[in-house]
Order: C-alpha cells, then structure tokens, then sequence
C-alpha cells in the first residue's frame, strides 16, 4: 500500500476520532481540570499566607502574655502539622491526603481562633500597633481563604459532574479521571445530630408582654348657665 493510500485511510479515521472526543466531553474534561488545578493552587497560596503570619503573631502575643503557654502551643503546633504535609496540586487526586490536610488546617483555624480570643484579656496586647497590623492580616487571609475554598468547590462540582455523567464518563474511564474530593461542612458529625425539642413547653411565652392600657378621658367641665336678666 502506498503512502498516499494509507493517508486516505488513515486521516479520515483521525479526524472521526477526534470528533469522537469532542463529543464525548474529552476537552471539557480538560478544561474543568485545568480550573480545579487553578482554584486548588489559590487555596494552597492562601493558606500558606497565613502560615507565614503565625510565628510573628505568636511572638507578639509572648512578649504580653507569657503564661499563655497552652494556647501559645497549640498554635506552634498547629502550625507544624500544617507544614508536615506535602501539599501539591496532585493532593486533589488522593482523597485521605486531601482529608488530613483539611483536618491540619481546621485545627489550625481553631487554635488561632483561642489565640485571638487570649488577647481580649490584655489591653497592652490589644492597644500594640504590630498586634493590630498582624491581626488584621489575619482577618483579611481568613476571608481569601473563604473566596478560594468556595471557587474551589464551584470548579470541583462542574468537574465532578462531567466525570460522573454520560457521555462523557465514559471518556473519564478510557483517561483515567475520576471523582476528586471537596470542601465539607468542618463540623459534620455535630449537624447530623437532630436537635432536641421540648415538647412539654408551653407554646405561648409564659411572661407575655403587658397590655398598655389607654389613659383615662378627662371628664369635661359643667355648662356655665347665664342668669336670665330680671323683667322690669
């Protein structure tokens, strides 16, 4: 067979090929990993901003609180766990991974939380321009780390969909992508726990508020009646 034969044969196959792909969800599958991969990277790039906020903050919080010591070493310690873990982009194709890091995270969220909470009770602390400056870093992280875990979860949930769905699941399989973890609700456990009604209660509150009573009508003076003139 010769050259231009096999190209008659064999283009035709590739373009149908290709076509195929396209049609199977192939490069929406490419697309919705690339943005997992950029929102993924946005939360890592946040969360290790404020990593690098601690050891300043936990030096101010020292030099007015020594005693502290407790809380001052659940955060160093927080601190540690977090950086412990080798985060990677890959990290969102190993769901255990993924839980660990979340976790380290959580539990770094919780001790800056008592640490902030530690300088309520030391107005020197409080009133310390450095301690301010920090603290308001920190705050501003928190809320970027809010925006980044959310876009994560909006691209996460438009890839998960394409995996999942047909046809384009069937191109996932044929490539190898599958379903990759996400956010969920930190305290999960304590949700799921239905909340207890006390069924005895009255339904009415038992102190209503009182009536205000309108204010009494002033009773209005007699008629005066002229005397009549006296005839002549």
């Amino acid at each position: 067979m010769t050259f231009m034969k096999r190209y008659y044969i064999t283009y035709p196959l590739f373009v149908f090929f290709l076509l195929a792909l396209s049609g199977c969800g192939y490069n929406t599958l490419q697309t919705t990993d690339e943005q997992v991969k950029a929102a993924w990277a946005e939360v890592l790039n946040q969360y290790q901003r404020r990593a690098d906020l601690v050891p300043n903050l936990v030096n101010v919080v020292k030099g007015y609180a020594a005693h502290e010591q407790d809380v001052l070493t659940q955060v160093t310690e927080a601190r540690a766990k977090v950086g412990a873990i080798q985060a990677t982009p890959e990290l969102v194709n190993d769901e255990e991974a993924f839980k660990k890091f979340i976790a380290a995270q959580g539990q770094m969220t919780s001790a800056l939380s008592r640490l902030i909470a530690v300088a309520e009770n030391y107005p020197q602390l409080k009133a310390d321009g450095l301690f301010r400056d920090l603290q308001a870093q920190l705050e501003g992280t928190e809320n970027r780390i809010t925006v980044a875990r959310n876009r994560y979860i909006g691209s996460i949930k438009e890839y998960n969909v394409t995996v999942r769905t047909f046809p384009s699941n069937l191109t996932a399989m044929v490539f190898g992508y599958k379903v990759k973890p996400s956010f969920t609700v930190e305290n999960e456990q304590a949700i799921s726990v239905p909340p207890k009604v006390d069924f005895g209660a009255p339904a009415i509150s038992p102190n209503p508020a009182p009536v205000t009573s309108m204010p009494p009508t002033t009773a209005l003076p007699p008629p005066v009646v002229q005397p009549e003139p006296a005839k002549p």
